[in-house]
Order: C-alpha cells, then sequence, then structure tokens
C-alpha cells in the first residue's frame, strides 16, 4: 500500500499491481477498495492498476466537509501517481464519479463504467433529493446502523430479507464503519437522474458496462447514457448481476483498454 496527499491535505491510500499501461480503479457506494481488489489482481496480468481507497474509507484520510470536487482532487493524486493519465473504470456510483471526473477535465485516456445507477422517468421510483441528509442525520445520531440499513432497503431497493441477513452477517460491521461515506454517494448521484451536462463534456472513448441479468430499469439507464456521449457505446455481460464476477468484468477491460 502506498498514499498520496490530495490537494486538501487528505492522505488517500492505494495498491498498485502490475506493470504496463495504467488503470485506475473507483469503488462504489457502502464499500471500500478491497471490493475490486480481485478485479485489480486481474488486470495486473496486462496494466499498472491503482486501486484505492476513497476518501472516508479503509486506509484513506477524510476532512471535516464533503465536496464532489475533494473528490475529483483525490483523483488528480492518483493520476498523477500514475505518470499523468490513465484509463479510468468505477463501479455503480463510483462510475458516476468517474464520469463527472472525467467531464471535469481529469486525464482518463479512457472510460469504462459498470452500471452507474441513473434511473429514467417512468423507472423505478428515485430516491428523494434529501437522501444524503438522511444519511448524515443518522451518522450524527449515532445510528450507524440505520444508515446502512436505509441505503439497502430505501436507496439500493434489496428485500427486506436480504437486510435482516446482511444485519446478522459477520461483514455487517464494516458497513457501520462507512456509513457517513454514504452520504458522499448519494451527493455524487444527486437525484438519480441521467447527468446530461456532464456526459455531454465527456468526448474520450466511453464504455458503459451492464449486466445481461440486471434491473430493467438500470439496462434503460446505461443505454440512454451511453447514446448521449460523443464516443460511447454499450455492452452487456451475459448473466452479470449488478454484484459482478471479476472474471468477466476483467476480460471486458483488457478488451476495451487494449
Amino acid at each position: 500500500m502506498d498514499k498520496v496527499t490530495s490537494a486538501d491535505g487528505t492522505s488517500i491510500a492505494y495498491d498498485r499491481l502490475g506493470t504496463g499501461p495504467a488503470v485506475v480503479l473507483v469503488c462504489g457506494g457502502s464499500v471500500d477498495r478491497m471490493s475490486n481488489a480481485p478485479l485489480a489482481a486481474l488486470l495486473a496480468e496486462n496494466f499498472a492498476v491503482y486501486n484505492y481507497d476513497r476518501r472516508g474509507r479503509g486506509d484513506s484520510g477524510d476532512a471535516a466537509e464533503y465536496a464532489v470536487e475533494r473528490e475529483f482532487e483525490d483523483l488528480d493524486a492518483i493520476f498523477a501517481a500514475a505518470g499523468g493519465s490513465a484509463s479510468l473504470y468505477g463501479t455503480s456510483s463510483g462510475a458516476a464519479l468517474a464520469l463527472l471526473a472525467t467531464a471535469s477535465g481529469r486525464p482518463a485516456s479512457r472510460l469504462a463504467l459498470w452500471e452507474p445507477p441513473y434511473i429514467l422517468d417512468g423507472g423505478r421510483p428515485r430516491p428523494p433529493a434529501n437522501t444524503a441528509d438522511i444519511f448524515r442525520d443518522f451518522v450524527a445520531a449515532g445510528r450507524r446502523d440505520k444508515a446502512a440499513e436505509h441505503f439497502m432497503a430505501e436507496v439500493v431497493g434489496l428485500p427486506p430479507e436480504f437486510v435482516e441477513m446482511a444485519k446478522a452477517s459477520p461483514w455487517w460491521p464494516a458497513q457501520e464503519a462507512i456509513a457517513h461515506t454514504l452520504a458522499y454517494d448519494a451527493t455524487v448521484m444527486g437525484d438519480y437522474s441521467l447527468p446530461v451536462d456532464a456526459l455531454g463534456k465527456v468526448s474520450v472513448p466511453t464504455r458503459v458496462l451492464t449486466g445481461g441479468a440486471s434491473w430493467q430499469w438500470m439496462v434503460d439507464g446505461n443505454e440512454a447514457a451511453a447514446a448521449r456521449l460523443a464516443d460511447g457505446s454499450h455492452r452487456t455481460l451475459d448473466g452479470q448481476e449488478h454484484n459482478v464476477d471479476p472474471g468477466a468484468m476483467a476480460r471486458a477491460l483488457k478488451e476495451f483498454f487494449g
């Protein structure tokens, strides 16, 4: 593990694996860099992979106040460690973050997005606009458990029986430990609608990837996102759900990143 320092002084931890063209991995909500570790190991056969902890998670530091722009600056520091430019991969809300960062001018040479959870009009109900505040209020009240439960049940829409199973699982304390970052991802997502302005500003080759066994609302949102990109394409990974198999993703990224 290595660390870089972001513009506001926050320490950002990352693992570097392999040699070759640089690839940066961005994790999604309610997880740290360990969620991308199996994928990083497979990509390291062909690339120099930079798998980092977003601020507030794992071995990275944090700041008293959050802004999406601080996460852009975190990526600036990782890109600098990677030599100034890299292919960029993001998953779920981390895909939305990767897209916004690229739209803001960060030096991604290619961009791959796994199931950014954009919800079109007429799709599933969107989380309320104050979702980030709901998470912050739970954490401020010392109810990190409720924040994590709200994310699974109300934002992701997992069935009650799964949520109850999760609360009794050995990994539940880890969910509570990073529950404060759920507000960060909710801020990144905004109202979960398609970020038309950002999509119009991305000019690098971009591939939006969706699972063949995923929710229809996710398929619709991903296809719509790809259609609005200047150099975009959409690819379906047969049989995959949101919790994608690392081998399937590694094959898709090796093909696209070349």
